[in-house]
């Protein structure tokens, strides 16, 4: 099995071995359905590396898809589930797209009703930030700050004013309830973000959000219009800004 990249994102110091999502998840396909053969992908890369957005993980999802389709080894959405849940937390959500309420490591998906879109302005660093590193300033931080973690309830629960929200596409309620508990490590990590999650809510966003764990910002506004404002003052004072809508569809062949 082989992999490439090409696109807008630089990918020259991508590591294409065996360790690779892509490969891996090829591999996976074939292991599962006794495929012998091999496959050659080429991915075209639009999603910055390390930049807290699953993008490894969406391309493993693609994958998955694709060599499933290419061999017509047809392993079925669970079969296809299982394996994700295997190369990552985020590969199965990349996998089925849309709403949905993520527990366990979050690759335990419940569907949630999203009738409307969301508009939101990703504001793009040219530097990425290791997951890893972050988790590792998160228990430093709490470890400082005597923050203690909270017991998870067995079967946590959603405030159904965040369902409706969801349901309604009511960007303005939705606002309310974004929170990321690896925000203030990356902040640590990139304090210079800090300025953009400032800039952002003084120019139309409804509320921001580190993304993942960085270093990309998520800003949310109340509609397309408003995306592009935003998305035009912040490249105007520099930043790098792109306007998307959400929810997405998951993995597809076209």
């Amino acid at each position: 099995f082989t992999a490439s990249f090409s696109g807008p994102i630089d990918t020259s110091h991508l590591t294409v071995d065996e360790s690779n999502l892509v490969i891996r998840a090829a591999r996976a396909v074939a292991t599962a359905s006794g495929y012998t053969g091999g496959a050659d992908i080429q991915v075209v890369k639009r999603v910055p590396i390390a930049g807290g957005m699953g993008g490894g993980s969406a391309d493993a999802a693609a994958t998955l898809v694709a060599v499933d389709a290419l061999w017509g080894t047809n392993l079925g959405a669970a079969k296809l589930s299982e394996i994700a849940a295997t190369l990552g937390a985020d590969v199965p959500f990349a996998l089925h797209g849309g709403t949905a309420l993520g527990l366990g490591r979050g690759d335990i998906l419940s569907p949630v009703l999203a009738k409307s879109s969301f508009h939101w302005v990703l504001v793009l660093n040219n530097a990425g930030l290791s997951t890893p590193d972050v988790f590792r300033q998160l228990d430093r931080h709490r470890a400082e700050h005597s923050i203690e973690i909270e017991t998870v309830a067995v079967d946590p629960s959603v405030e159904s004013e965040l369902l409706q929200a969801l349901r309604t596409g009511d960007a303005m309620a939705l606002a309310e309830y974004l929170r990321n508990d690896l925000q203030a490590a990356a902040l640590q990590l990139m304090p210079h973000l800090g300025e953009t999650l400032e800039f952002g809510e003084t120019h139309g966003a409804l509320a921001g959000i580190v993304s993942g764990s960085g270093p990309t910002i998520a800003l949310l506004v109340a509609d397309e219009d408003s995306a592009a404002d935003l998305a035009a003052s912040l490249t105007a004072d520099g930043r790098n800004a792109i306007s998307v809508s959400a929810p997405a569809l998951g993995a597809r062949v076209n």
